[in-house]
């Protein structure tokens, strides 16, 4: 946990503290009905707790990566609501969703991917440097065997395992270069080999 996320946690510990004083001195001659309303409210709490912990895995269920492959060499990736592009492709047989990223020059694996896909993160020699709109990274050159966009298969491309906190791998041009032509518009990306 960063310092950051331990003072906001510190703080809105101590935000609770005081509305729950508040609460008992206001009900103090109620206390079986502040007792429900406090169980209320904590189940709401931990609902909406609940809720923000599982928002990837929601949002991937509720809005699937919507890619089509079309004629077997083309595929339309549909702008997303945040205005990106994001495609979902096995990498060594794994699921693995990309932001696709015209701007970085190789595929980037959050260390969270780069271990779901059989790398591991803590073996690697970070001895890359890469910078990012939050500043300068380091990160570890690999080889990725095999990625896979339905029927259209690439196998050894280059890729970079990131240090850095990233929410998301991103999909750069070591395998963007692979396809013919990328074309934007309509509210779409289309690759075409």
């Amino acid at each position: 946990m960063s310092n950051i996320e331990i003072g906001n946690l510190v703080y809105l510990l101590l935000l609770g503290a005081v509305l729950l004083s508040w609460a008992f001195v206001q009900n103090r001659r109620n206390l079986g009905r502040l007792a429900q309303q406090a169980i209320a409210w904590g189940l709401i709490f931990l609902g909406t707790i609940a809720a923000i912990g599982l928002w990837d895995d929601i949002r991937g269920t509720v809005q699937p990566s919507l890619a089509t492959v079309t004629e077997g060499n083309r595929v339309e990736v549909p702008r997303a609501r945040d205005g990106h592009y994001y495609l979902t492709l096995e990498v060594n047989g794994t699921p693995v969703r990309f932001m696709i990223d015209t701007g970085a020059s190789q595929v980037v694996l959050t260390r969270r991917d780069a271990e779901r896909v059989g790398i591991a993160p803590g073996d690697l020699a970070y001895s890359g440097r890469a910078n990012t709109a939050n500043g300068t990274v380091r990160t570890a050159p690999v080889v990725l065997d095999d990625i896979a966009l339905g029927p259209i298969r690439d196998r050894g491309v280059p890729a970079a395992v990131n240090e850095g906190e990233m929410d998301e791998s991103l999909l750069g041009m070591s395998y963007l270069q692979r396809w013919g032509r990328i074309e934007i518009g309509g509210g779409a990306l289309v690759l075409t080999r």
